[in-house]
């Protein structure tokens, strides 16, 4: 999210107007709805994961702390919500490039995976997340955009899983769920 995105902000940190909308869910119809209200109310909504893979190595990024939920944890390469009408792979693309970018590349879609997770400050992140692979080398410019990430590194998927076991407040709880409980649909072939 970039800071337009943001409107201006209150002494608790939360943003008080956002500039943009996203689809949820709203009495069983998919609604564009402000992004904050969406995280505010808990509603189920659209999202777009992506994880760029070296091999068994996998790029993660750690969310800048302008971020409204979950600042400063790791997370998976990108994780994002469309805009009204954009398809997953379109939003794949631009995010990567917006928040690393990160281009030339083309996502792969492996699942969806809806979650409900509490993500602090009265937050709650309800996603149908469609998730893709990127397919990539060590050698992929990245040049992350620090309103979004506050750095990379790249992590074997074993050392990321030992990480994790080890210090798992550390890392979004959507990138916990992925792990623990999509793994090999999203991973499959790769590594």
């Amino acid at each position: 999210m970039h800071k337009s995105d943001l409107g201006t902000c209150d002494g608790s940190g939360y943003a008080r107007r956002m500039t943009h909308t996203i689809p949820a869910w709203v009495k069983g119809r998919l609604t564009p709805v402000e992004k904050l209200e969406v995280h505010l109310k808990g509603l189920r909504h659209k999202a777009v994961s992506v994880f760029v893979m070296a091999g068994d190595q996998i790029l993660i990024q750690q969310r800048a702390k302008e971020k409204y939920h979950t600042p400063e944890l790791w997370a998976n390469t990108c994780c994002t919500h469309p805009l009204w009408d954009e398809d997953g792979r379109d939003c794949a693309i631009r995010r990567l490039e917006q928040e690393l970018g990160i281009t030339g590349v083309s996502p792969v879609y492996r699942h969806t995976v809806e979650y409900r997770a509490d993500v602090g400050n009265g937050m709650t992140e309800h996603e149908v997340a469609e998730v893709f692979v990127v397919d990539a080398d060590l050698s992929l410019n990245v040049v992350p955009n620090p309103e979004e990430v506050m750095a990379t590194r790249w992590i074997s998927r074993a050392d990321l899983a030992r990480e994790v076991a080890a210090a798992p407040d550390r890392f979004t709880p959507w990138l916990r769920i992925y792990l623990a409980e999509h793994s090999t649909a999203i991973f499959g072939d790769f590594g």
